[in-house]
């Protein structure tokens, strides 16, 4: 049975998830002698408060509230209390409570608040992103004390922006980019000059296979540390890393509906809810799921996709906790591989006109299960283990590439061929860390030390292309009758790549006093990788395995001369695994790559504005390339014969919000060319990086007591500077085969208007207000233009 592609198998997990619930809570555990109190804190307009502090009138207990205003009292002996919530700005409130043996009582505190008085709220109450640590660096460090570059955008600004897919998150930020969207499928993305694969994007923690385009509704925050992520998760891109994090459960009980509604048919509703199950706070749930559909500005090209996301939150113990993961995508469109080039120019046809035939799909199914065990062994020591398991499958059925089976002529006939291929990869990864602080003398040290093993079993049927199917004329689409029937195509090959990791790691971040740290770290990493190919031709099977192994270490220095600046310079070092075989047949070594970054991180003007400043060179001084020995043409024939570097440097700022005002915005210059190179011309630029991006994003919210209270407002503009796409010009070739196309710089312009009411909002949005035309272009062969000038509006409902 399929909903909307959902397996058996899936429904299977959930019951089963389900039925472990039930067997936990029917536990008879040891009694528990004292309960807890749970509860929210609002603003007189409904909005959560967060960082209020809760106190236990007469002791010394006490909390404070999270950014959606919730907080936990544990362990309270039995009895009456008096809790008082406090913050600067708002008014003091007074509650009593009733606490009983083994039970949470909840409560609920409404606090007031003056114009006058609200933004002294803001200033006491913003925490900067220089000063809170991010998940994927698995240790709990201020990214003012880290010798790197990090960026995160967070649900607020997701949520005011209406992301709808990680290219809308991205226009956030600078150095980490999309530079491609092959047959408009997936979001090919790169950083720093270096195109990610799926070793360089996690979910929570874990490996996640981005061509599969990740749901946003569901996502906390989107985490990017730039540059050397080796140490931590060995064998990764250039670049930076992207850490997709969700929504987790909480004890306290609410939630959420809303529906967006946009242009071309655009729907999409999206449930989520928590709270906790049973008495006491052993178990907290929570859900996200969203169904989406919708057409296209492009004629014919239409999608549909379904996501759930249940989590569990299960305390063993009270210094132990297990969190349970699921995740489920189902996505369904049509290949599109955009507009097309002719003699390597961007083709002149309307931005709508879809090339490929209609029936041609792209089906993607993704499910993951991820389980994380958190045990407190003391007050400053704790380790945390993580296991998860990924399955992938993906089946495309359509038109051959424009240029990629047969090229377009000059006068617009293109005679179109079929391409079928079909992909099932299996993921499990298990990594276990013990972070921790301790002191020697006057010296603090904060300790990493971890091992993970990660396995992929990649299974690719290449099916046997049809070379003619039927002729049409992209400037003229009546001048030839069109097919429509679907033929069979038979299967040629199936390729499997088995992948095997291992690695230890070991990091200190040494605090010789409060202005000058030394971070230092080593890993270890050992990679098995395989190819067995499987010809159904012949019958005959051809195998290759290799087997590398790596030391990369990692150094930074840290200077704060106030608490709130810190200058860093630091070194790290990272591989890439390189298919093929040399001249006398013996697998490629790996290429290592070292990467120099310098920096200066503030917090001005009294919290108010976060201005960091990054510097950097990437080395690749060993890539691989096509050997020229003996008059060679075989490119699975290579050398360490090529180089290639990338310079640059990167601006952040970030203000908290005052007087309703908030700002968002960046600016990045990057160059990334062939330095030495057998094949390719040397100081030419590597393709779809370009040389400049800038964002900025404004926002206002009225706060001034009135109807008016509620309004919001914002623009976001995100600057794509020039590059280049096509095919990268060679030193041994004179003639056509290989040229690049130019693509120009643009800029798109977002506008956004809200307004809050109690527990209902609506927002709009408008997308690129300027109608701007750009394409994104993979090769010569997938030339998709950007969206017009698109609305969407979101009606929403919290509880």
């Amino acid at each position: 049975m399929h909903l909307y592609g959902l397996p058996s198998s899936f429904l299977t997990i959930v019951l089963t998830v389900l039925f472990s619930v039930q067997l936990v809570l029917a536990e008879d555990g040891p009694p528990v002698p004292a309960g807890s109190v749970r509860g929210r804190v609002y603003t007189s307009d409904r909005k959560p408060a967060p960082f209020v502090s809760i106190s236990v009138k007469g002791t010394n207990k006490g909390t404070v509230s999270t950014e959606e205003g919730n907080f936990t009292l544990r362990h309270l002996p039995a009895g009456e209390y008096t809790l008082v919530a406090t913050f600067v700005g708002l008014q003091p409130q007074e509650q009593s409570v009733k606490v009983t043996a083994g039970r949470s009582a909840d409560i609920q505190f409404a606090l007031a608040e003056t114009a006058r008085q609200l933004n002294e709220v803001q200033v006491k109450g913003f925490k900067s992103d220089n000063q809170k640590p991010v998940s994927v660096g698995k240790v709990a460090i201020r990214p003012l004390d880290l010798p790197q570059a990090v960026a995160v955008v967070e649900r607020e600004v997701l949520e005011r922006q209406q992301t709808l897919r990680l290219s809308d998150v991205l226009m956030n930020t600078n150095g980490v980019y999309v530079m491609g969207t092959a047959g408009g499928t997936q979001e090919e993305l790169a950083g720093r000059g270096f195109a990610f694969n799926s070793s360089n994007t996690f979910k929570n923690g874990a490996r996640f296979n981005n061509a599969a385009m990740p749901e946003i509704s569901a996502l906390e925050r989107v985490e990017v540390l730039k540059g050397s992520g080796a140490i931590l998760f060995g064998n990764v891109a250039a670049g930076g890393i992207i850490n997709l994090v969700t929504k987790k459960p909480q004890f306290q009980s609410g939630g959420s509906a809303s529906v967006r509604l946009g242009s071309f048919g655009f729907v999409k509703p999206i449930i989520d809810v928590y709270g906790g199950i049973g008495k006491g706070e052993r178990v907290a749930y929570r859900l996200n799921t969203t169904y989406e559909q919708g057409n296209s500005f492009r004629d014919e090209v239409k999608s549909k996709r379904f996501y759930v996301n249940p989590s569990l939150l299960i305390n063993l113990a009270p210094k132990t906790s297990l969190l349970l993961e699921g995740d489920y995508l189902y996505d369904d469109r049509t290949a599109d591989f955009g507009t097309g080039a002719v003699n390597y120019t961007i083709a002149g046809i309307p931005r709508n006109r879809f090339l490929g035939v209609p029936w041609g799909y792209n089906r993607i199914e993704q499910r993951s299960a991820t389980a994380t065990l958190t045990h407190q062994l003391s007050q400053n020591w704790q380790v945390r283990a993580l296991a998860s398991g990924q399955r992938y499958n993906s089946e495309q059925f359509a038109s051959q590439r424009p240029n990629g089976g047969q090229f377009i002529r000059t006068d617009g006939r293109w005679i179109r061929g079929l391409q079928r291929s079909e992909v099932a990869e299996t993921y499990w990864i298990g990594q276990v860390d013990l972070t921790g602080q301790v002191t020697t003398g006057t010296i603090k040290h904060t300790v990493l030390l971890g091992a993970d093993a990660d396995q992929y079993r990649t299974s690719t049927t290449a099916f046997n292309p049809l070379a003619v199917y039927d002729t049409i004329n992209i400037y003229n689409p009546n001048q030839y009758r069109q097919r429509t029937d679907i033929p069979t195509l038979t299967a040629r090959s199936l390729t499997q790549a088995p992948i095997n990791r291992v690695g230890i790691y070991a990091q200190d971040l040494i605090a010789f006093s409060t202005k000058i740290k030394l971070l230092a770290g080593l890993r270890y990493s050992y990679q098995q990788t395989g190819s067995q190919v499987l010809t159904y031709a012949d019958n005959k099977t051809t195998a290759v395995t290799t087997f590398d192994g790596a030391v990369t270490p990692r150094l930074g220095l840290v200077y704060q001369p106030i608490p709130t600046t810190s200058l860093f310079v630091s070194y790290a070092n990272s591989f890439n695994t390189n298919t093929g075989v040399d001249v006398a047949g013996n697998a490629l070594p790996p290429s290592f790559i070292d990467q120099y970054e310098a920096g200066i991180k503030n917090d001005l003007l009294n919290g108010f504005l976060s201005a960091n400043v990054t510097v950097y060179q990437i080395k690749n001084s060993n890539l691989a390339q096509t050997s020229l020995a003996n008059g060679n043409t075989n490119s699975s024939i290579r050398e360490l014969a090529g180089e290639v570097t990338s310079r640059g440097v990167e601006v952040d700022l970030k203000t908290r919000q005052m007087g309703g005002f908030s700002l968002l915005g960046g600016y990045s210059y990057n160059q990334t060319r062939y330095t030495a190179s057998n094949i390719y011309i040397v100081g030419s630029l590597l393709r779809y990086n370009p040389n400049h991006t800038a964002n900025a994003s404004v926002y206002y919210t009225v706060q001034r007591a009135g109807w008016a209270k509620g309004l919001n407002a914002g623009l976001t503009a995100f600057y794509m500077g020039e590059r280049v796409a096509g095919r990268s010009t060679r030193l041994t070739v004179n003639n056509d085969t290989y040229r690049l196309i130019p693509v120009a710089a643009y800029t798109q312009l977002d506008a956004s208007v809200g307004y809050s009411l109690a527990r209902f909002s609506v927002r709009a949005k408008l997308s690129n207000l300027l109608n701007v035309l750009s394409y994104q272009i993979h090769d010569d062969n997938s030339v998709n233009p950007i969206a017009p000038r698109m609305f969407s509006t979101t009606l929403s409902y919290r509880w």
